[in-house]
């Protein structure tokens, strides 16, 4: 059985074999096998394949490589088929590659469209158009869109790019004659946006406009295509245009005079649907303007990413100033993102023509071309557009020194060496702007009807104009399609670049033209990059993944080209970075042509780095950490330069790194970088704790419990268990928190850490307390005590003392916890834990509170709180505040209790403590029962009834039921009976 092939080079370079797109190793060996598809059936020589891949200077073992190439095409093939290597044969004076007429696009388009000739011919329209379908269904872009073009390609992509329009025409003209009016002017109309001097196009869309009875539209097409061949070529509308405007009827306009040799208007059409960018507009358009009055030049050069529509602005703005330079306006494209951008001396003679300097007298060097322009240019007001610079060393020539012209330059790259040029930095669209062009492009009742879609659409673009318009062009083509449909195929990252793309749009191939311009150590850096994920990172990490002491240089070049985008400086006061969504999606494709095993070591490096300052952060957070962070990374791991200089804030640095820390626990564990997830886990810990943010705290330790457990690591274990069993206990789950911190005591006991089995007890005897089983808090909290006090950590000593004095305290010993709580005071303060300290204060403060000390009470919690609010510890201020907030209502303040009680509850909410959401819901409910306002304690104490019936606790069930019914209908008014205080759930 013979094995399906297929080649195609109408768009990105593909082979497919038995249906399966068949990878075709690296660049080189894609352009040589282009060059053989592009001629096949006949014999290239050696020495044209030589040129195609090396067109400036070829090594010395160029034939060999030739020969390399093609021995890995073929392997290639052999891998799928045996057969299939005879496909790429030798010959004495170069390569030959055989393919059958259906089995290259390249050929069966120009089968079928012969064939379509043939059956109009015939008087067979329908077939004719369904063979002009299945031909323009062939082409995925432009011809070899993803290579770079060799010289000797130009005639065949010229021939067929022209043969496509011409089918494109054909198949138009059958529509038409086929009475398919709507969906002939549609497509009409996208084809006149890229080729408004096709006058074909204009007589089919002019006679289609006619035949569906829209006879004024018809009569402004003729009236824009006159204008426009007037204004671009100082020509009339050919014979065919005359015959249809007169078969149209209507008042006539008058003859047109003849043209002037000034002004030269070479600007392309301003898109008719062009959307947003008001405000830079109407920036541009004043600076030219005050410039030209001032009789001085002005030159901008507007930057920015891919697809961004940098030429479309430059464009609008050169259309809208036309009156303010009458001499005229002159477009070029200098072919900068081509494999050869076009020099200076190539481009000269090309404006001086324009400005009417004869061959003859065209200087000689670059020099006297330029001295000639700047001469001409003084003398004239022209507005002139630079599109697609390469850089300033390409742009420099070719301005003007003085007189009131004005300069546009597009490029992708950034140019600060371009001496007095006005920099604009092009962004993506707002959401709003992205919208009206999406609408303007698929009709805003689309976009009501399916608004959660449209959004999605441009997420997925990025907001980026380019994409917008391919996604817009999509469905405008389609109408049977909901927006749905398309929002779902661009949500999967892996194949959105292959959607983005329709006809001559695609986001693929304009990346892919600023990335082929990257130096080898740019372009290692972005492809790596692109295998982060979605995630900002700071500068150093362009250095961690290219093994280097610092990279500034080459993320200086990724910035400039528009590749990297700098985002804002953090916390710290350094620079973050990310890639555009589709950006970093086209990096991702070509990662994935680098050796996992080297990826892995790229990720390696940075994620040591992370580990490497997390860990030194932890340590110097000012707050003693009930827990073990050091598990930093072992020696020979790759740090940061400067890392004491990043680190000088180290609550800053979290603040600043916390998602892009979470991010990249999840990508150790995606490389299985085992230990470095789990240990950077445990380094974020501390930082999680002091910011209560458990939603992260409980994401990254369910990745590194998995990641421990693969590696075996007994003592790692026992400390992610440990770190899952206090965020049960903070989510009031107390059972799982039982069951995290036994594991974590067993497997500590069997790793031999005296420690942290004291830690894994405390943990068991906190969790205890909170289910009202006092008296085994005790036992446990007292074996931990003896543990610390073996292993000689006091910090760990003055934690026990405190939590053996809250359990004498919930069985009602005031005495004893009095003394347990002072004992651990003085601890804290001779070893300097202020944080310990302030949780013993705010102890001693409920148990005044108990025995009803109030004054007392008070001044205990204002020195604890006053001590959180130093450290910085939000989550303790929020207990603290609920038991001052308490304290004021048993007191009598009102006012300030409900401020704090407030404060208390939303602190709660966000760190999803459920049980103390529930305290500060009844007590609020208290509080406003005492005011005598029955619907807010209503709410109040039926929020907190729903959390005690979740969590179960069947006496604080019953409490606040009791209380509900007082606020009864009917039942008699009576103020709440203070019942003993309650003890805000802090571990």
């Amino acid at each position: 059985m013979v094995t399906a092939i297929s080649f195609r080079v109408l768009g990105p370079l593909e082979v497919e074999v038995a249906g399966r797109s068949l990878p075709l190793g690296g660049p080189k060996p894609r352009v040589l096998l282009a060059a053989l598809l592009l001629q096949a059936g006949v014999t290239v020589s050696t020495d044209q394949l030589v040129d195609v891949l090396w067109p400036t200077t070829a090594p010395r073992s160029a034939a060999a490589n030739i020969r390399t190439y093609v021995h890995s095409l073929r392997r290639r093939l052999a891998e799928v088929d045996e057969e299939l290597t005879d496909r790429i044969q030798s010959r004495s004076s170069g390569y030959i590659l055989t393919a059958a007429p259906d089995e290259l696009d390249m050929t069966a388009f120009t089968e079928l469209a012969a064939r379509a000739q043939r059956a109009l011919a015939a008087g067979e329209p329908k077939c004719a158009l369904e063979l002009l379908d299945r031909a323009e269904a062939l082409w995925r872009g432009e011809i070899l869109e993803d290579l770079p073009h060799s010289y000797s390609w130009t005639s065949t992509c010229a021939r067929l790019s022209e043969l496509r329009l011409s089918v494109r025409e054909l198949r138009l003209r059958v529509r038409i004659e086929l009475g398919e009016y709507h969906d002939a002017i549609v497509e009409l109309r996208g084809l006149l946006a890229d080729h408004p001097l096709r006058e074909e196009l204009w007589s089919q869309l002019i006679v289609a406009l006619d035949a569906s009875g829209r006879k004024a539209e018809a009569l402004q097409a003729y009236a824009q295509v006159e204008r426009i061949l007037r204004d671009e070529l100082n020509a009339q509308p050919g014979a065919q245009l005359r015959k249809l405007r007169a078969q149209l009827g209507g008042p006539g306009k008058p003859a047109a005079q003849p043209a002037a040799p000034f002004p030269v208007c070479q600007l392309p059409l301003d898109l008719p649907d062009f959307t947003g960018r008001d405000d830079l507009v109407d920036e541009l358009v004043a600076l030219l303007r005050a410039r030209r009055e001032r009789g001085v030049p002005a030159v901008t050069v507007l930057s920015g990413a891919p697809g961004v529509g940098k030429s479309t602005i430059a464009v609008r703005v050169a259309h809208a100033v036309r009156a303010e330079f009458p001499d005229g306006q002159l477009h070029l494209d200098l072919g900068g993102t081509s494999a050869s951008p076009r020099t200076p001396m190539d481009v000269l003679p090309e404006l001086l023509h324009a400005l009417g300097v004869p061959d003859a007298a065209m200087p000689r060097t670059q020099a006297e071309r330029s001295a000639l322009l700047r001469s001409r240019l003084a003398r004239r007001r022209l507005c002139v557009v630079l599109d697609d610079a390469a850089n300033a060393a390409q742009v420099r020539p070719l301005l003007p020194g003085s007189g009131g012209c004005a300069v546009l330059v597009t490029s992708r790259a950034r140019m600060p060496d371009l001496e007095g040029a006005r920099p604009v930095d092009v962004d993506v669209l707002p959401e709003g702007e992205a919208e009206r062009l999406l609408a303007g492009i698929v009709g805003p009742e689309r976009m009501l009807a399916e608004p959660d879609s449209a959004a999605a659409i441009l997420r997925s673009c990025g907001y980026l104009p380019l994409a917008i318009r391919v996604a817009g062009a999509k469905l405008s083509h389609r109408p049977a399609w909901t927006l749905r449909m398309l929002a779902d195929r661009l949500r999967g990252e892996h194949r959105r670049l292959d959607e983005l793309r329709v006809g001559d749009l695609a986001v693929r191939a304009s990346v892919a033209l600023s990335y082929d311009q990257l130096p080898d150590e740019a372009a290692r850096a972005f492809r790596a990059l692109g295998t982060l994920g979605p995630m900002q990172f700071p500068g150093w990490a362009v250095a961690a993944l290219l093994d280097r002491t610092e990279a500034d240089d080459v993320l200086d070049l990724l910035v400039d080209a528009h590749l990297v985008e700098l985002v804002s400086s953090d916390a710290t006061g350094q620079p973050r970075y990310r890639l555009h969504d589709l950006l970093r999606c086209f990096a991702a494709e070509q990662a994935e042509r680098t050796p996992e095993g080297d990826r892995r070591e790229a990720v390696r490096r940075l994620l040591e780095g992370y580990l490497s300052l997390a860990t030194d952060a932890a340590e110097r957070i000012p707050i003693h950490f009930f827990g073990q962070i050091s598990v930093g990374p072992a020696d020979g791991a790759w740090r940061p330069a400067g890392a004491d200089g990043l680190l000088a804030d180290p609550t800053a640095w979290f603040e600043a790194e916390r998602r892009t820390a979470v991010a990249a626990i999840a990508l150790a564990a995606q490389f299985r970088l085992d230990e470095l997830a789990w240990r950077l886990a445990i380094a974020c810990t501390p930082y999680f704790d002091l910011r209560g943010h458990h939603d992260d705290w409980q994401h990254t330790h369910a990745i590194a419990l998995a990641a421990v457990r693969r590696t075996g690591e007994l003592r790692g274990q026992a400390i992610v268990l440990r770190n899952l069993g206090q965020i049960h206990v903070y989510q009031d789950t107390y059972q799982e928190a039982l069951a995290a911190f036994d594991e974590s005591h067993r497997l500590f006991g069997q790793a031999g850490d005296q420690r942290g089995a004291a830690i894994a007890l405390a943990g068991v005897s906190t969790a205890l307390r909170f289910q009202g089983r006092f008296k085994r808090a005790l036992d446990r909290c007292q074996a931990a005590l003896e543990l610390f006090r073996a292993a000689g950590d006091r910090h760990g000593e003055a934690v026990a003392r405190i939590g053996v004095g809250a359990a004498w305290l919930g069985l009602g010993c005031y005495a004893a916890a009095g003394r347990w709580f002072s004992d651990a005071y003085e601890l804290s303060a001779a070893i300097g834990d202020r944080h310990r300290e302030a949780h013993a204060l705010k102890r001693l403060a409920m148990l005044h509170q108990r025995k009803g000390n109030l004054g007392q009470a008070r001044e205990h919690l204002d020195r604890a709180i006053a001590i959180f609010d130093e450290l910085g510890d939000d989550h303790c201020v929020g207990y603290a505040h609920q038991s001052l907030g308490e304290l004021c209502l048993c007191s009598g303040d009102l006012a300030h209790a409900q401020l704090l009680l407030v404060n208390s509850l939303r602190v709660h909410r966000r760190n999803g403590d459920r049980r103390s959401e529930a305290e500060v819901a009844e007590l609020l409910g208290e509080l406003h029962q005492i005011l005598n306002q029955p619907e807010r304690s209503r709410a109040y104490y039926e929020r907190a009834l729903m959390i005690w019936r979740e969590l179960p606790a069947q006496p604080q069930e019953s409490a606040v039921a009791a209380r509900l019914r007082q606020l009864a209908p009917g039942a008699k008014p009576a103020r709440p009976k203070r019942k003993r205080p309650h003890i805000a759930t802090t571990a």
